[in-house]
């Protein structure tokens, strides 16, 4: 018999699992997130916090997340705390070019993506001079699209639909939304020429943002480079310190905390979930809902395959886990750092190298590891399964860096990554030295990398994936499996439209709930 009830038991704590536990405990529902054993966004090196993942807010100046400061009361806390790179986003790369160039008839890119205007013009007319009519139209298209998203986004509906009245809701808000229809599949670099290195800025800035590994429909690619044209906002701690303030907001709002802790399975009765085991805690936890960012095979596998329902085993949607995010922690000394590095950077690979050596990097600039010191937070996606290129990736992102970044290897402190089980690098005098992880108190088991998802078949609009109700009753979806064509917004989304399925199923309390948690947030 389970030793105690929740109304929801959230399982996971990535960004979906900890907005919608955040927003349900501010409903005054009774709230357990459990882990599920997914690591902390740091971990600890010499007094020094590197970074496991790569934590760009790009939804962070959309109404979604505006709506979700505003309900939590923390707009203010949000305001005072992010700050706004600018610019937004750099490129580094080469392109072909007839002045300038190196012996093969390439020349070096480095464009600005900024919020202003003028600066940006600027910037086109330096490095890509012979498409400033089509850069000036295309983002003026994405300013549209923007605007027409926001509109949408922000209005309280399910996203992706379920049900009938569901659908008839939330195609009137997909109906002002362009490309998201006919134009669905419509080449939004269609005028670029077709080798043209402006396709690659768009593409790979597009390609780290989604959770989705298959070719995105144009109105994704418009979202997605108009959030990093539009301007970012971050938070100097990253990652955890958005975990921190979502997780606070659980707590005070009286929500109970389980991160270390493992669901092993889901009791199911009468085809609904009804509680929830945890790893070595016998009797385990009643629960109304269960939400997670699981994706919805490994909810069906934590209930043994029970209490599948029709619609689930008939119409599921194949999710399969396909390019991994390598992330690598770099510390280097402050001097030989460009004070003209941006926070965000994507570094365009060389189509001329093969393997590793030509992959596209995004590079996060993390402010101060220690005092003098610069961290960095570099991400490169990986498909191979093949563990030699895993174990060759780290390499291959330092001596990147190294050439583009004049002086940067001769400040070089230390560099790891948790995906590789590879020793630690310490530099002494620019001379590499490898400590044995065991030695620097690490784990010494690889850790898994986050990844994006191939969809068959393709989901809603053609950016989702599974619904947000899982194949269980009363299991509801909310990681970047339900809409990964849109990223982080996406799993903002899925976790609004969770909270909503949860909030309307509770018919007696709705009304007194209401009152209490849409008051208008004092500014």
């Amino acid at each position: 018999m389970p030793s105690k009830y929740y109304d929801v038991v959230v399982i996971g704590r990535s960004l979906g699992a900890l907005v919608a536990a955040a927003l349900l405990a501010r409903r005054d529902y009774t709230v357990l997130v459990v882990g599920q054993g997914r690591p902390g966004a740091n971990y600890d090196v010499d007094g020094r916090a590197l970074r496991r993942r790569v934590s760009t807010m790009l939804a962070g100046t959309s109404p979604t997340w505006a709506r979700v400061m505003r309900e939590l009361a923390h707009t203010q806390t949000w305001r005072r705390r992010a700050v706004t790179p600018d610019p937004p986003l750099q490129v580094l790369g080469s392109t072909q070019a007839p002045y300038g160039s190196d012996a093969r008839g390439r020349r070096p890119l480095r464009l600005e993506i900024s919020t202003d205007a003028e600066r940006f013009a600027r910037e086109v007319d330096r490095e890509v001079p012979e498409v400033r009519r089509l850069v000036a139209e295309l983002y003026g298209e994405l300013l549209r699209v923007t605007e027409a998203a926001d509109a949408s986004f922000e209005a309280d509906a399910m996203w992706p639909p379920g049900t009938f009245f569901e659908r008839r809701e939330t195609n009137k808000l997909v109906a002002k939304l362009p490309f998201a229809r006919s134009e669905m599949h419509v080449d939004l670099l269609g005028e670029f020429p077709r080798d043209h290195v402006y396709r690659r800025v768009v593409g790979e800035s597009v390609r780290f943002a989604t959770d989705l590994a298959q070719p995105l429909p144009a109105f994704a690619m418009a979202r997605l480079h108009g959030a990093w044209a539009r301007g970012l906002t971050a938070l100097e701690g990253g990652e955890h310190e958005l975990e921190e303030l979502l997780l606070e907001r659980v707590v005070a709002n009286g929500g109970e905390l389980a991160l270390d802790e493992r669901a092993t399975h889901l009791e199911v009765k009468g085809g609904t979930v009804a509680s929830v085991v945890l790893d070595g805690i016998p009797g385990g936890f009643g629960a109304g809902f269960v939400v997670t960012d699981l994706i919805g095979e490994a909810v069906a596998n934590l209930s043994g395959g029970v209490g599948i329902t029709d619609h689930a085993h008939r119409d599921w949607p194949r999710v399969t886990p396909s390019k991994g995010r390598f992330v690598t922690s770099i510390v280097a000394r402050s001097a030989g750092v460009p004070t003209a590095l941006g926070r965000e950077v994507v570094l365009l690979g060389d189509e001329r190298r093969s393997g590793v050596e030509g992959r596209s990097l995004h590079l996060e600039r993390c402010g101060a590891a220690k005092e003098g010191e610069q961290l960095f937070a570099v991400e490169m996606l990986l498909d191979e399964r093949d563990g030699a290129v895993l174990y060759d990736a780290r390499r291959a992102i330092v001596e990147r860096l190294c050439r583009e970044l004049p002086f940067f290897a001769q400040h070089l402190v230390l560099v790891d990554s948790v995906h590789d089980g590879l020793p630690l690098w310490r530099y002494v005098d620019g001379i590499r030295v490898e400590v044995e992880r065991v030695d620097a108190r690490l784990s010494v088991r690889a850790e898994p990398m986050e990844r994006q998802l191939e969809v068959d078949p393709p989901g809603f609009l053609g950016l989702g994936g599974e619904p947000v109700r899982g194949p269980i009753e009363r299991t509801l979806l909310c990681g970047a499996s339900v809409l990964p064509g849109l990223g982080r917004e996406g799993r903002l989304l899925a976790a609004l439209s969770a909270v909503r399925l949860v909030t309307k199923s509770d018919r007696r309390k709705t009304r007194f709930r209401r009152e209490m948690w849409t008051k208008l947030e004092i500014e």
